[in-house]
């Protein structure tokens, strides 16, 4: 058991023990913070003198900073004099050439000014001696006008009239050498160019007629197209506007019209019709609507192929200049037809343009589509050639090509594609069977080709051979010469040429003939 004294010993060694601990702990603590405190001061002492370093380390690199750039702001300086020195020389030289110029331009001004001087002085000396010496021309003009009793322009015109009538025969012969030297070089030149052109294209020549003719399978459907009372027949013949003959002939039937595109649409409905079996107005009606649409396309394809066979790109010419250019397929002129006619002038004409230099292309393009007015003058006033020409400017072609409608029926076009074409067209038309006239026709164009060589004084006889192709103008020899003879041939064709319409080219031939007879008795 405790007792009271030890539970008192307890207390003071425990209080005892307490106090020592505390007198030794903060013997510690106080140890403890003295040794901090050294160390506190030893880290602010390093830190100082650290600090000291930085300090001298930078006051050292701000002077080294400072002393460089004085030293680069004095080169620069120097560098800056220099360059404002060099300146100032090139400013003095380029002032001393200024000055050196302007005393040259002085100079120079003065020489010009003594020239002009001089100049205009000599160029009064000149007109005072061109007035003296017209002076003394017109006296002297006028003194041999008053000897010879005739006036300047009389004097000049006996005096022409007088070597014409010396000097005839050696002007005859030398007009007849050198026409004769000119037209031998020009006609081999183009023979060889034609034959060359013609060699390379050959096309089949055909000549259209004012009839179609519909073949039927049997006679019996020549009864059904006419119809009751002839409904039928005219109710074809009131639509199409042309004329349906039904004679004699078995198996057929024909479609007159001067029209081909009526015909062909005629065609077109009868064939429909008989292939059907139904005809009567109304179904006949309908078979021609139905006519002209197939046509609209075929005129469309059809002219497509012509732009493909000259190598003219479809997708640069309107549509409706191709339904155009394919309504050439139905017309004719002088029997030849219209279309085949402008291919071979497009073709012919490309190759000679190739042989002469001129340009292809329009050669080309001008020649398919040189008769397009053809194609619509029965629909508009005034001629082909004015009509094709604003059809082509409505259509954006461009002006040498649209000009190619005007030339070719011009006697001397404007241009060497112009001259081209009028020739390929003239080929053309000449190919034998290419082109045909009535009967009435020809010989009415014979007899005016006569009568207007007929109507130049001193012509006696006068006739149309080869088809019109040639007229003989047969003079009296004692009022035409052989000189005259001359200017007479050239003012017949220039007559024919203005009053008259011909396929190709008209030779004129004058012959003068003079016979002396006398009899030895």
């Amino acid at each position: 058991m405790f007792t009271i004294t030890t539970l008192i010993s307890a207390v003071v060694a425990l209080v005892g023990g307490t106090g020592l601990g505390y007198v030794i702990r903060k013997k510690h603590a106080k140890k403890t913070g003295d040794q901090a405190e050294m160390r506190a001061e030893r880290l602010l002492s390093e830190a100082r003198t650290k600090q000291q370093e930085l300090l001298q380390e930078t006051k050292n690199t701000q002077q080294e900073l400072l002393i460089s750039a004085k030293e680069k702001g004095i080169k620069i300086i120097e560098e800056a004099k220099q360059e404002e020195q060099a300146r100032r020389r090139d400013l003095q030289d380029q002032q001393r050439r200024l000055e050196k110029r302007e005393s040259m331009f002085d100079e120079k001004l003065v020489e010009i000014e003594d020239k002009k001087t001089k100049l205009e002085e000599r160029t009064q000396e000149v007109r005072d001696i061109k007035e003296k010496v017209l002076k003394i021309k017109e006296e002297q003009v006028a003194k041999l006008q008053e000897v010879a009793g005739l006036t300047k322009e009389q004097a000049v015109d006996r005096l022409l009239k007088q070597i014409e009538v010396d000097e005839a025969e050696a002007l005859m012969s030398r007009i007849r050498k050198l026409e004769q030297e000119t037209e031998e070089s020009l006609e081999i030149k183009s023979r060889k160019i034609l034959s060359l052109a013609l060699t390379r294209f050959a096309s089949s020549v055909c000549t259209d007629s004012t009839t179609t003719s519909v073949e039927l399978p049997n006679d019996e459907m020549k009864g059904r197209i006419i119809g009751k009372e002839g409904r039928n027949i005219k109710a074809i013949e009131i639509q199409t506007g042309t004329e349906i003959i039904v004679d004699d002939t078995p198996n057929m039937i024909t479609i007159s019209g001067f029209s081909p595109i009526r015909r062909q649409v005629a065609k077109l409905a009868l064939d429909a019709l008989i292939k059907d079996g139904r005809i009567h107005p109304a179904r006949i009606e309908e078979a021609i609507t139905n006519s002209k649409k197939l046509l609209a396309q075929e005129l469309r394809k059809t002219g497509e192929e012509a732009l493909y066979q000259l190598g003219v790109p479809v997708s640069s010419i309107d549509p409706k200049l191709i339904s155009i250019l394919g309504r050439m397929r139905y017309r004719t002129s002088y029997g030849q037809n219209a279309l085949q006619h402008s291919i071979e002038v497009g073709t012919i004409a490309g190759m000679i343009a190739e042989e002469l230099g001129a340009d292809v292309f329009v050669c080309k393009k001008g020649g398919l589509f040189h008769d397009i007015g053809k194609a619509v003058d029965h629909d508009m006033q005034g001629a082909h050639p004015e009509i094709g020409y604003n059809i082509m400017k409505k259509f954006g072609f461009p002006e040498e090509i649209c000009y190619q409608s005007i030339a070719h029926h011009e006697d001397r076009p404007r241009t060497i594609e112009g001259a081209i074409v009028k020739a390929a067209d003239a080929i053309s038309g000449a190919r034998p069977g290419a082109r045909k006239q009535s009967l009435e026709q020809f010989i009415q164009r014979m007899e005016e080709l006569e009568r207007t060589a007929s109507t130049f004084s001193g012509v006696e006889k006068v006739y149309a051979i080869q088809a019109g192709r040639e007229i003989r103008v047969f003079v009296q020899p004692q009022e035409i010469n052989d000189l005259t003879a001359y200017s007479l041939a050239k003012d017949i064709a220039t007559k024919i040429e203005a009053e008259l319409s011909y396929p190709g080219e008209i030779k004129v031939t004058v012959i003068r003939e003079t016979r002396v007879i006398e009899y030895a008795r």
